[in-house]
């Protein structure tokens, strides 16, 4: 007998009327119905892991898949309160190298417990595991939790890219909070050194063929992938070859203000107000002013960012992807008209704006799903200008940012007003630029009943400088401080206790990730077709 089904109200998708609980929504992205996985990072320090850690993670958890990186050097910095010198990294440090083992352990009953118990589906194991054993541990505790396990191998021989990362990144670690920049980058050289002596790395044509695995060889410039296994493993590989590192901006505005702005009215595909044009032409000016190179233009395919493009005398691109969140029956229409012509939609869209889907129109979470092509080619390309629309805006930014799916609807992306985003190590830098030209207000705040706090499912779970802060995190191992043996601090160190985290230290970093291969971009657009 066919089953009854009810539609939701809120997202619009049919569901199976009967009695049984409601079951917690997972996640706002694919569901996935294999088990989860395990992202183990492998390769010498420096060598851009916890930059990849970091930035898969953030899209992982933009698409909708809950994702969380368990940095081990975090686990051993709760463990050893004081880093004292490269000794503590010696092979042939027995003390140091079971407190390592010890966080390395930690690190993984929190893994298990984050993906069998709060309701995450990919964690991504950050540490050197440059050997086989520490490989074969992590390999066994993932078949005893009959977990996934996807390998990510970064390679670079490159000695100019390592020490770039080292000054940019590891200098200013906590480890060396009160060191010197050249005692501290002799200190941490030598620790690279201690890693190679043991490292073994993948090897997907003898020891490792069985694994799936990816290696990064090189800041990008090869690629060697090895028995993907499913979906997810796939768009984790296609996201790794096609992000970089070069130094770019990327520039985010709304059109100039539109007819329809003026008026109140959602949606629609009218044409600029006067101001509008006005701003038009004063973003031409700021453009001529960055003085950008090979700057690419990318707009929607309404008429009002075709509009604010064409003042600024330059070759662009429109796509279909950047156009406006379809607002269905409610498209035209003021936000009064929709509380009164059907207010049960207003009202629903109120609890839940990011999952809500308007009748025979999106939700945010369609427009995410909508916006990964445009995100990917974002990540390829170097300087960019997309003008496009607020619920868009939004989107773009929640991913460079890392926001949350519960904070994504509410971000401000005013009118007339230029969001300039510069790539960092492990997050984004942002700087807002109003070019002072009058404009509605078309920015609506949560309602008060809404401000209680994000639903702790739907929050995201990696960490960049300007993400929301996580809740305070509780000491997941005890202090191994009197197992290690103590030894004499660095010149010019002048020895402190570290805490796990400092707070406001900026992340810095390179990665050695760094798209060469032309068939990629054909492959893209097969895959996302514009």
């Amino acid at each position: 007998m066919p089953m009854e089904l009810t539609q939701s109200r809120i997202q619009k998708i049919w569901l199976p009327n009967d009695n049984r609980p409601a079951l917690p929504r997972r996640s706002c992205g694919p569901q996935l119905a294999n088990s989860p996985t395990v992202i183990v990072m492998v390769g010498l320090p420096a060598r851009g892991k916890t930059y990849i850690s970091k930035k898969l993670t953030r899209y992982l958890n933009w698409i909708g898949v809950p994702t969380k990186v368990f940095n081990v050097g975090e686990y051993r910095r709760e463990a050893v309160k004081h880093y004292s010198s490269y000794d503590f990294f010696r092979p042939d440090n027995e003390e140091a190298m079971k407190v390592r083992r010890q966080c390395a352990l930690a690190a993984l009953r929190d893994v298990k417990l984050y993906l069998t118990e709060e309701a995450g589906q990919i964690a991504v194991f950050d540490a050197t595991n440059t050997t086989r054993e520490r490989r074969g541990m992590i390999l066994n505790f993932a078949k005893e939790n009959g977990f996934k396990v996807f390998f990510i191998e970064s390679v670079c021989n490159d000695p100019t890219v390592v020490a770039s990362n080292v000054r940019e990144v590891k200098l200013s670690s906590p480890d060396y909070r009160d060191c010197n920049s050249t005692d501290a980058m002799e200190d941490f050289m030598k620790r690279i050194n201690c890693y190679q002596a043991s490292y073994q790395p993948l090897d997907p044509d003898d020891y490792d063929r069985e694994l799936s695995l990816i290696k990064v060889i090189d800041v990008g410039r090869r690629f060697l992938v090895n028995r993907v296994q499913d979906h997810i493993q796939s768009r984790i590989v296609y996201y790794l070859m096609n992000i970089h590192v070069q130094p770019r901006t990327i520039y985010l505005c709304r059109h100039g203000e539109s007819e329809f702005n003026l008026k109140g009215k959602i949606g629609g595909d009218s044409g600029l107000s006067n101001r509008g044009k006005k701003f038009a032409r004063a973003l031409n000016k700021f453009v001529e002013e960055q003085n950008l190179k090979d700057l690419k233009v990318w707009t929607s395919q309404l008429k009002r960012t075709i509009q604010t493009a064409e003042a600024l005398q330059l070759p662009y691109e429109q796509w279909k992807a950047l156009n406006e969140i379809d607002a269905g029956v409610c498209e035209e229409m003021t936000y009064e008209e929709i509380r009164e012509q059907h207010p049960e939609e207003f009202a629903l869209r109120d609890q839940d704006k990011y999952y809500y889907r308007y009748p025979s129109g999106e939700s945010y979470q369609d427009l995410v799903q909508r916006l990964e092509p445009v995100i990917m080619e974002l990540e390829r390309q170097e300087n960019v200008l997309v003008i496009c629309h607020q619920a868009v805006m939004r989107c773009l930014l929640a991913y460079f940012l890392d926001k949350s799916a519960d904070e994504m609807p509410y971000l401000k992306c005013p009118l007339h007003t230029v969001l300039k985003l510069t790539p960092v190590a492990y997050g984004c830098r942002v700087e807002s630029i109003s070019l002072n030209i009058e404009a509605v207000n078309t920015h609506r705040d949560r309602p008060e009943e809404g401000k209680k706090g994000p639903n702790p499912l739907m929050r995201r779970n990696s960490v960049t400088p300007l993400a929301s802060p996580e809740p305070t995190k509780k000491p997941r191992i005890n202090s191994f401080e009197e197992h290690v043996a103590v030894s004499s601090a660095l010149p010019g160190c002048v020895p402190q206790e570290v805490p796990s985290q400092l707070p406001g230290q900026p992340l810095l970093g390179k990665a050695c990730l760094r798209p060469v291969c032309h068939f990629l971009k054909v492959f893209s657009l097969l895959i996302f077709p514009r």
